[in-house]
């Protein structure tokens, strides 16, 4: 069992055909095609990433699994994820923080902007919907978006939002932490 591995356990049994998702940060476009794969023909997926790089390899990996229809991918920060959806409309949004695997690791995501981005994607998200944040750390990007964003989510409204952190407490170095956040019903 591993951060992707659970996440993804959570997804399946969240997301169903015909759903709304935001994948927060393409990268390579894995999680794309698979958030894809779940929501179906009758779904849609919206990826942002504010690489090219991402944003390529993002839109070959929908065209080679025959998603193009499905998912689309946007050069933009996940900071304006709100210019792109209604409040109350999307079903869940996925977030994996650091940076782009494959990628120039000097480039990496930030607690400012990610918090923008958390706050606008709790606007975005229907009544029981699901956001889950993978935050990634160490190395080139350090701890401060770990540490910063930890201390976000206990701020966030309780009446509002279910907000579960979840640690590997026996795995050696930084293994990734999820996050899941429910909006209430």
């Amino acid at each position: 069992m591993n951060t992707l591995s659970l996440v993804h356990q959570q997804l399946e049994q969240f997301i169903r055909p015909g759903n709304f998702v935001i994948d927060a940060t393409a990268g390579n476009g894995r999680d794309t095609v698979f958030l894809c794969g779940l929501v179906g023909t009758e779904g849609k997926v919206l990826a942002f990433d504010i690489q090219q790089q991402a944003v390529d390899n993002t839109q070959k990996r929908l065209s080679e699994a025959g998603w193009e229809q499905t998912g689309s991918v946007v050069l933009d920060s996940h900071a304006n994820m709100a210019q792109y959806a209604k409040p109350g409309t999307v079903d869940c949004i996925v977030f994996n923080l650091g940076w782009l695997p494959g990628g120039d690791h000097a480039i990496f995501t930030h607690a400012d902007s990610t918090i923008a981005a958390i706050e606008a994607g709790l606007e975005l998200l229907r009544d029981g919907g699901l956001m889950c944040v993978s935050i990634y750390y160490g190395g080139a990007s350090g701890y401060e978006e770990r540490d910063t964003l930890l201390e976000y989510v206990k701020t966030i409204d309780p009446d509002r939002y279910t907000v579960l952190v979840t640690q590997f407490a026996n795995r050696a170095g930084d293994p990734p932490i999820p996050v899941l956040i429910w909006k209430a019903t």
